[in-house]
């Protein structure tokens, strides 16, 4: 029973993650701004104001699906955020724009988790393998692999905190400080990236779950 509380807890609180951001970005959305700028005309007055010269800012589609690329150097912003003007279009568009400015200053957590990423990636694409196979055919050498797995996984997941919630910092500090939001309007933005930041602590939280559920596993 126990060890079924390192599963169901996670997946509730992600569920929860998910639901929070979803709502939260939802009512913001729905609130334009009164300077009616768009996303990427603030993202690009933000990189602006921190020296930020190379990057461009390119139209995505999806929900949510706003990003930076250092390797490429490009700020991708949805659709509904590269148009639009509302609280939450300004407050993710400005999020992204704070990864650009770790960039260039050379934020050491940012770097840290770009070294993290190749590590990262094979280590999710075995994940199916040991899952399977470890949790469903109890190969007990996958599960101490699995160890090792979501070990990598979760110091990604716990690198990536200060990485986000410092670009949240970033993007609140220039949206007021330029003008783009006035004062009454920065407990939208400054709720929106509350809730998208929430969701990377659920998925702290998960990845630690997981790891030890699959420690004790390996201990038996």
């Amino acid at each position: 029973m126990e060890s079924l509380l390192f599963i169901i807890v996670p997946f509730l609180l992600s569920l929860w993650a998910q639901y929070y951001v979803s709502s939260t970005y939802g009512k913001y959305a729905r609130v334009p701004s009164k300077g009616k700028i768009t996303g990427a005309e603030a993202a690009d007055a933000v990189m602006r104001k921190a020296g930020v010269n190379d990057v461009d800012i390119v139209e995505i589609q999806g929900h949510l699906t706003d990003h930076y690329d250092p390797i490429h150097k490009r700020l991708a912003l949805s659709s509904e955020n590269y148009r639009g003007t509302s609280l939450a279009a300004l407050g993710v568009a400005a999020h992204e724009a704070g990864h650009a400015i770790q960039h260039k200053v050379g934020y050491k957590a940012l770097k840290l988790r770009m070294a993290l990423i190749p590590a990262t990636s094979f280590a999710s694409q075995l994940l199916p393998f040991i899952m399977i196979g470890g949790l469903f055919f109890g190969m007990f050498g996958l599960i101490k692999l699995g160890v090792l797995v979501y070990l990598i996984l979760t110091v990604f997941q716990l690198v990536t905190l200060p990485v986000e919630f410092d670009a949240s910092r970033r993007a609140r500090q220039e949206l007021s400080g330029i003008g783009i939001i006035q004062s009454n309007e920065l407990l939208g933005v400054t709720r929106t990236l509350n809730a998208a930041g929430f969701t990377y602590v659920a998925a702290f939280v998960s990845s630690l779950a997981n790891l030890i559920y699959l420690d004790l596993l390996s201990r038996r």
